[in-house]
């Protein structure tokens, strides 16, 4: 997780001194463009970024309404297909794909401190997600909060160490 964090701190520092005077509007990576570049380095978002494709999210991720992505790593969704026995997001079902990945997305843009002061919070398929504190650590529907607070041009990521589920 400490690899995630430095790629991604470096990949935000980049683009921020390459925007340089840009003051009228956020600059920076998108959600789906910070997500890319980290999997560049380091290979991190492969089934993250092939689920968005699949299910067609990448305009809803990378438009101009601010987000919140709770981001499962690799090895997330790599438990996930076994939960499932399938062997990628190709062998998901579009529609459950797409429903499974829009739990993982909130309007607005919540820090880590507005998402654990809430009780729970709507997701983009109208379902809610529940953060929690357990043992000192950060939850969202069960799955750690590794990695909170990494922000992006139209919003912020937390990446979490499982795939929530819709109802869960």
């Amino acid at each position: 997780m400490r690899r995630i964090a430095l790629i991604l701190g470096a990949a935000v520092l980049a683009v921020a001194t390459a925007a340089g005077p840009v003051a009228a509007r956020q600059s920076g990576l998108t959600i789906v463009e910070t997500a890319v570049a980290v999997n560049q380095q380091s290979g991190e978002f492969d089934h993250l970024i092939a689920a968005v494709v699949r299910a067609d999210l990448v305009g809803t991720l990378d438009g101009n309404r601010r987000l919140t992505v709770f981001a499962p790593t690799d090895a997330a969704f790599e438990d996930l297909f076994d939960a499932l026995g399938v062997t990628s997001v190709n062998d998901i079902p579009l529609e459950t794909l797409r429903a499974v990945l829009l739990h993982h997305v909130a309007p607005g843009q919540r820090f880590s401190g507005d998402v654990l002061a809430s009780s729970r919070i709507r997701t983009l398929n109208r379902d809610f997600a529940t953060p929690s504190i357990q043992g000192g650590q950060p939850y969202i529907d069960g799955a750690r909060i590794v990695l909170p607070d990494v922000r992006a041009a139209n919003g912020v990521i937390h990446v979490i160490d499982a795939v929530i589920l819709p109802g869960a």
